[in-house]
């Protein structure tokens, strides 16, 4: 197992990269080996600096970087030595299994959807969040922003994705399917989700509980929440001010402690063929250490060739 690290993505990198790299390594028992693609330069420093165990690791320069304004696909077509785009070449070419990156939001999509390509049959790959429950449980919710508009044979393929993510990865046997909708008796909702509710119901690769609504999302009502990328964004984003509201206010509660983005690291793109994970651009120590570990998993479980499977039956 071969994870890459883009150490030049986010807010704060190469050293918080860095330093989530010595917290994996020193709590996991047997950790994967870790490809840091970055300046070579600042990355061994900060690694000596730091006294990071290097047995486990590998460190390829990359002499460019992707600044988060830049334009996804022109910067990665002109700028082919930068972390991202050797990150992608290495993952294409199977010398690494997984890539992660704080970085450039934009051009890791653009990266995942034409250098890995989707899994066949997949109409549109998505991304999704994680929704932690009032009751303690954990959900998932996608599309939240990769497709903004979606026809209803999408939101039908999501649930089928994130019916299997939540399995491997959230260890949730019979994850329940639900349609976010503006009422809950089927029939409700505007043009796309009326066309969706019936594909979702017929789907007997998934188990569909039908229609919640928006005061639904943070009870124990589905594992699986499906919806286009505009609506999923809007929740996504109210999500994290929770967690911001809660920390300027001084609101100690180990509920809102579970809306920090960095307890779950980043998001993986579903439907593409190998497992590619997106980090926060504000990314700490504690994200990019749960982004390799998510990675492992990931890995370990074959997530992606399952659900290639599951979509193929």
């Amino acid at each position: 197992m071969n994870i890459g690290l883009d150490m030049m993505g986010g807010d704060f990198a190469p050293l918080e990269a860095v330093k989530g790299v010595l917290h994996y390594l020193s709590e996991q028992s047997t950790p994967g080996r870790l490809t840091l693609i970055g300046d070579e330069g600042q990355v061994r420093a900060h690694l000596s600096d730091l006294q990071v165990p290097t047995e486990n690791i590998t460190v390829i320069h990359a002499e460019q970087v992707i600044d988060m304004h830049e334009h996804p696909t022109k910067a990665l077509k002109e700028k082919q030595r930068s972390s991202i785009a050797i990150g992608f070449h290495l993952l294409a070419s199977e010398k690494i299994d997984a890539f992660i990156s704080a970085g450039n939001t934009g051009a890791m999509l653009v990266g995942a959807l034409f250098s890995i390509k989707a899994v066949d049959g997949v109409l549109r790959p998505t991304i999704s969040s994680v929704i932690p429950k009032e009751n303690g449980k954990t959900g998932l919710i996608l599309d939240v922003g990769l497709n903004a508009d979606c026809k209803p044979e999408q939101l039908n393929q999501f649930a089928v994705m994130g019916s299997v993510y939540v399995q491997q990865i959230l260890g949730i046997d019979e994850p329940r399917v639900a349609l976010l909708n503006v009422g809950e008796e089927e029939g409700k909702g505007n043009i796309l989700t009326q066309a969706a509710y019936p594909l979702l119901k017929e789907n007997k690769h998934i188990h569909f509980v039908g229609n919640i609504e928006g005061r639904d999302v943070l009870l124990d009502s589905a594992d699986v929440i499906v919806c286009e990328g505009f609506t999923g964004n809007v929740i996504l984003k109210l999500a994290e001010s929770l967690y911001e509201i809660s920390e300027r206010q001084n609101l100690e509660h180990e509920y809102f402690d579970r809306f920090n983005f960095e307890n779950y690291g980043g998001t993986p793109v579903l439907g593409v063929a190998k497992p590619v994970i997106i980090g926060h651009g504000i990314s700490h120590a504690k994200a990019f250490k749960n982004m390799v570990i998510l990675a492992q998993k990931m890995i370990e479980k074959d997530v992606m060739a399952k659900m290639k499977a599951e979509l193929e039956a």
